[in-house]
């Protein structure tokens, strides 16, 4: 069976994009596009398991696969092979019993083709593959040309292999538990009428912003626009989430570690604007279409948005990007270069161009959230 016009229709095809939450994010408008290209098939998704819930509610995904590989290194750490060796065949086994005939691997690393060549597959595609992940793929694609677009490699893909792309927009899935226990924190944080997001964390320090200019962001978001900032993370930023409380005096609501996953998206979905360094939380200002600003230092992932209400500021360097190996000494020019007032500016540009920071109608949310769970 070989992708394409005029070919045997593909039954069951396995989606592969262990991380991160962004990368998914990012990956998202192909779920409705295979979708739409082959209705009548079955259509599973392989994720880590904290990045799985994101998966959970959407509606053209007929399973989500937890893939443990945080678990199994785990195992091998400590030495225990034997029990790591039982649960790979166990995983492997599972596989197997699906009879997958297509399997998309859009990570394109070794632990990604890993599992797509262990399902068995008879077609197996890879996007980028690299690490030795091309030799278990039977087709490798290239990543494209234009690296700008938000989303283009997979843009890339489904051109590549023929799929409908008319329709090709990030989306998310809550889910009605999430909606509800957003709407449940608005009430309880008196926020109502309205509150700004900011997503300040990641992964490495050289994406973060300095934390003392985020509490200046705050208090000039409330002057400009009359809303409350609301700032999200996960339990590993609670440390310097609790040091931007104190910075800003207690004025911005502190919700860092507080939340489930499809909670936080649920906010941000809820929300008037955001401001988010590259992270996972901060694309999905993105693909719910709320007015977002990035801010891109050491890594770039896009500058075009693809939307009039997103814009990213990010000032090049020659160093820039230096991704995994910052080599300023921890200076972090790039996003110094970054000041509260051009943030500011941006987003009064996005409101003053569109009246894009505008009320959310929360009846028709309510609608969205239940038609999409």
């Amino acid at each position: 069976m070989k992708v394409g016009a005029g070919q045997r229709q593909p039954e069951r095809i396995l989606l592969i994009r262990l991380s991160a939450i962004g990368d998914i994010v990012f990956a998202s408008p192909l779920i409705a596009t295979v979708r739409q290209r082959w209705p009548q098939a079955s259509i599973a998704w392989l994720a880590q398991p904290d990045c799985a819930p994101l998966l959970q509610h959407h509606p053209d995904l007929d399973e989500i696969i937890p893939w443990p590989l945080p678990h199994w290194r785990d195992l091998w750490r400590k030495r225990r092979f034997m029990q790591l060796l039982k649960e790979l065949r166990a995983a492997r086994r599972a596989l197997r019993a699906r009879r997958f005939d297509l399997a998309l691997d859009l990570q394109g690393l070794l632990k990604s083709a890993l599992p797509a060549w262990l399902s068995g597959a008879s077609e197996r595609i890879g996007l980028g593959s690299r690490e030795g992940g091309s030799l278990l793929m039977t087709r490798v694609l290239d990543r494209g040309p234009d690296r700008a677009q938000i989303s283009s490699e997979y843009h890339h893909l489904a051109q590549s292999l023929a799929l409908p792309t008319d329709r090709f927009r990030l989306a998310l899935y809550p889910g009605q538990e999430a909606a509800a226990a957003a709407e449940a924190l608005i009430g309880e944080q008196g926020l109502a009428s309205g509150f700004a997001v900011i997503c300040p964390f990641t992964t490495r320090a050289q994406k973060h912003w300095l934390a003392e200019r985020w509490p200046t962001l705050a208090a000039q978001i409330r002057q400009r626009f009359g809303l409350p900032t609301l700032m999200l993370g996960g339990p590993g930023d609670c440390v310097a989430a609790a040091e931007i409380t104190t910075l800003a005096g207690g004025r911005i609501i502190n919700l860092v570690g507080q939340t489930s996953l499809l909670t936080a998206a649920a906010l941000i979905e809820r929300a008037r604007l955001l401001v988010g360094v590259d992270t996972g939380l901060s694309h999905m200002g993105i693909a719910f279409e709320r007015p977002t600003v990035l801010l891109f230092g050491s890594t770039c992932p896009y500058t075009e948005t693809g939307t009039a209400n997103a814009r990213v500021l990010y000032h090049r360097r020659d160093c820039s990007p230096c991704r995994r190996r910052p080599t300023c000494d921890g200076a972090f020019s790039c996003m110094r270069d970054i000041e509260v007032d051009e943030v500011m500016a941006t987003l009064a540009d996005l409101d003053e161009r569109a009246g894009l920071v505008k009320p959310i109608d929360r009846d028709d949310l309510a609608d969205q959230s239940a038609n999409r769970a």
